[in-house]
């Protein structure tokens, strides 16, 4: 039997379901989800392995304009899934008319590979609506396979899964067969802190955060961890702590318990606050962070 390998990359506007298909894909959390644009920074590899099939997913950015030198970073990963990509697949929700990027949609309606085009978020139409949307994307985008879905209520993810299978092409695995992910363990703990930062502050706290985890020591027991939480202003910093530390607590305890389900052991985390100014547009610290463009 012949062996089946590709990269099958999404893109869309922010918010219109992305990381919760792959999550659905995948089986695992992988990337985080909040009802904040912008959740998603970095290009995230997420790998589904079958007897004779490789599919490699990545969920990338929301695609929007750019205004500061992490978001032109974060329209790189973009770019780069246009790039690699065998599949592409297009998402969008009930009621959007348009891509926030007219050059990256030019890319979809001319690419020379297979496109899906999911209109996603259809538990929330009704059947009229969910018709007219239909047609209008059959039109817009006609080299695209058109799916309705809910990636949250797993309606035609399986028949969309089956169907990306079915047009991989040939090709032996490009990683373990055993191997998930591309990103390293800390990787997974930055962004469980950070989702749980998204879900509690405001305005734009979340935005202006990056993590970085100093310390990851993992026995056959419990993994301790060390994370420090950068903001850009002094200001900020007194937000994330809170009121005698009652907001970092928090964050720690909600952090702690979504990455004891995610590594299955028992966590200890320490969480620290540094402002490191100006963090967004610096090459150099963007760099440090993994937004290299």
């Amino acid at each position: 039997m012949g062996h089946k390998a590709g990269f099958v990359n999404i893109i869309g506007n922010p918010n219109v379901g992305k990381s919760t298909l792959m999550n659905a894909f995948v089986g695992e959390r992988l990337s985080i989800i909040t009802s904040k644009a912008q959740t998603t920074r970095h290009r995230i590899l997420g790998i589904v392995n079958g007897d004779d099939f490789q599919m490699i997913l990545s969920d990338t950015p929301g695609i929007i304009k750019p205004a500061y030198e992490l978001q032109e970073s974060m329209m790189g990963f973009v770019k780069s899934a246009f790039e690699d990509a065998d599949i592409l697949v297009y998402m969008v929700e009930i009621g959007e008319k348009e891509l926030k990027d007219e050059a990256f949609f030019n890319k979809i309606t001319n690419a020379k590979i297979p496109v899906f085009l999911l209109l996603n978020k259809i538990d929330r139409s009704n059947q009229e609506q969910l018709e007219e949307q239909m047609k209008f994307w059959a039109e817009k985008v006609p080299n695209a396979e058109l799916y309705p879905i809910s990636a949250l209520q797993n309606f035609n993810v399986k028949e969309v899964f089956g169907r990306i299978v079915e047009l991989l092409p040939d090709s032996p695995p490009f990683y373990p067969k055993d191997q998930l992910t591309d990103k390293p363990e800390r990787f997974f703990v930055n962004e469980a802190i950070r989702e749980k930062i998204l879900m509690h502050y405001k305005k734009e706290i979340p935005y202006s955060v990056e993590i970085e985890t100093e310390e990851f020591f993992e026995d056959e027991t419990i993994i301790r961890i060390r994370s420090v939480i950068m903001v850009e202003r002094d200001s900020q910093k007194g937000i994330i702590i809170g009121h005698k530390g009652s907001a970092l607590k928090r964050v720690g305890v909600e952090a702690r318990k979504e990455l004891e389900r995610f590594f299955g052991k028992q966590i200890h985390i320490e969480l620290y606050v540094k402002v490191n100014k100006n963090w967004r547009n610096n090459e150099r610290q963007l760099k440090r962070f993994g937004y290299n463009r």
